[in-house]
């Protein structure tokens, strides 16, 4: 025999934050939610408010001494979720500020009362209880009034049969009252600006009787309200794919580039997360195209995340031509403020609703630049959090890196990065004969045997074409015979003679 309560839990209405939650909203219990001026908590209010409230659960949303409720309407309606069919039928506002001002908190504690006894509803909000606070330390014998006030009303919430929310501006637990050992859950929300990015962060310090997301989490208020980026999840390897409904791929992914495969000893392992590293028009784009485009005639759908142009540059397959076929998905954002979860979760639905099987994300130069100032002194432990979670997802990675090629040296990535990646390309320029040529070599294939050749590649409107060796231990010069060149003539790379 089970004896558990069993607690519903309501769905907030509010992108992420029910998974942050664990599951949703608990029904009958007593919620703060707190943060510094401007983070966003009336607005969470609201976007739960509108999502839960219907004529046979009606909701109260009392202010205190804040905002009318004429003038924050005004500002609240420019949301997709605001519904003015609501307002009365679903949703009442009521005014408390002049039982506040007179410093009668059992005046204020009966008409709240009074207001829940005659509409019996579902869901309560007091916003904002800050100014409550104020009040009383301005009345001179408000401090003990204003404690017991405190008590009563979390006694009184917590009792009633419905699921309340008090709203309040609280940037530091040291400043919190009593209400918050009363409370059965708080939600904590954070801005902060940096440059000219704006990052916001949502935190679930308590939720009695459940288990929630921990840590802090992003979210970005649009027209559509809060949307909340929860913190990826990084999966056993041993369950990948089947998130996605698929089974996990196995044998090598085919680089759609000849030769390429062969460099790679037979392909690219499935599940597998490839670095291609090399300076600016070397071909990482054109070769990224090419691996999505080569998927797509496989049946293998893909998913790109452009963080600078989009690559469209084959003369046969361009990226756009796929996008608008709907082949392979596109995530292409000009923001300059994101965080890299958001990204990760952009990703991870993109993925799961084309069952997604490869993904680009080109490149992580432009990635550091579109993160927010905040996040970029993790940058590193963000993209290794990031190939995690694509990993576990079973997907095959491509991603790019810019590399400043200035012949002295062979790096694969600014951000110490390469230890990330199963396999490394790297592309170079060399100087021969007075030209500039484009090479490439395979650098990597974790637990694969590989080519350690350089190669010559052209690039032409047919994409990447691979040729010759660039010099073998006969001192041939693709298997052809080369006259000898002065010293000053000898083919030149990374600061070395070859």
């Amino acid at each position: 025999m089970n004896d558990k309560v069993t607690i519903r839990r309501l769905a907030t209405g509010v992108p992420g934050l029910d998974e942050i939650l664990g599951g949703g909203m608990p029904e009958f219990s007593f919620n703060l939610i707190v943060g510094s001026p401007g983070a966003g908590k009336t607005t969470l209010a609201h976007q739960i408010m509108f999502a839960l409230a219907t004529p046979e659960r009606p909701a109260l949303f009392f202010t205190v001494l804040g905002e009318p409720a004429w003038k924050m309407l005004r500002y609240q309606q420019q949301f997709s979720f605001f519904d003015f069919d609501k307002i009365d039928s679903s949703i009442r506002f009521i005014n408390l500020s002049a039982e506040v001002s007179s410093g009668r908190f059992d005046e204020v504690l009966a008409r709240i009362t009074e207001e829940v006894r005659l509409h019996s509803p579902a869901l309560v909000f007091v916003d904002s209880f800050r100014s409550v606070m104020i009040e009383a330390q301005r009345m001179a014998s408000g401090a003990d009034s204003m404690q017991q006030f405190v008590h009563l009303l979390g006694l009184a919430l917590s009792g009633w049969q419905a699921t309340a929310f008090l709203v309040g501006e609280y940037s530091q637990q040291r400043d919190a009252p009593p209400v918050f050992t009363v409370a059965d859950g708080i939600i904590s929300l954070d801005q902060s600006v940096q440059r000219n990015s704006m990052v916001r962060k949502i935190q679930v310090l308590k939720m009695r009787g459940q288990a929630t997301s921990p840590g802090v989490h992003t979210f970005r208020i649009t027209g559509d309200g809060l949307s909340i980026f929860p913190s990826a999840i990084i999966q056993d390897d041993s369950n990948a794919g089947h998130a996605l409904g698929h089974a996990r791929q196995t044998g090598r992914a085919a680089m759609g580039v000849p030769l390429l495969d062969e460099m790679l000893g037979g392909g690219l392992p499935h599940g597998y997360s490839l670095l291609v590293a090399g300076p600016s028009g070397s071909g990482k784009t054109i070769l990224a195209t090419a691996f999505l485009a080569e998927g797509v005639r496989l049946g293998e759908p893909g998913v790109i995340v452009a963080f600078e142009q989009t690559p469209s540059r084959s003369r046969t397959t361009t990226i756009d031509d796929l996008v608008q076929a709907g082949s392979i998905g596109l995530i292409n954002t000009r923001l300059r403020d994101l965080s890299v979860d958001e990204v990760v979760q952009q990703l991870i639905q993109s993925i799961r609703e084309r069952k997604a099987t490869r993904v680009v994300i080109d490149s992580i130069s432009g990635f550091e630049l579109a993160v927010a100032p905040t996040f970029r002194d993790d940058f590193r432990e963000s993209l290794f959090r990031m190939v995690a979670v694509l990993s576990g997802l079973g997907v095959t990675v491509l991603m790019t890196s810019e590399l400043e090629d200035r012949y002295t040296d062979l790096r694969f990535s600014p951000y110490g990065s390469a230890f990330l990646t199963d396999a490394i390309i790297v592309q170079r320029y060399v100087e021969l004969e007075s030209c500039l040529q484009r090479v490439m070599a395979v650098v990597k294939v974790r637990a694969s045997a590989h080519s350690n050749q350089l190669r010559l590649f052209t690039i032409n409107d047919d994409g990447i074409q691979i040729g010759d060796v660039l010099v073998d231990e006969e001192g041939l010069l693709g298997g052809r015979p080369t006259r000898r060149h002065s010293p000053r003539e000898r083919v030149r790379t990374n600061g070395k003679n070859v």
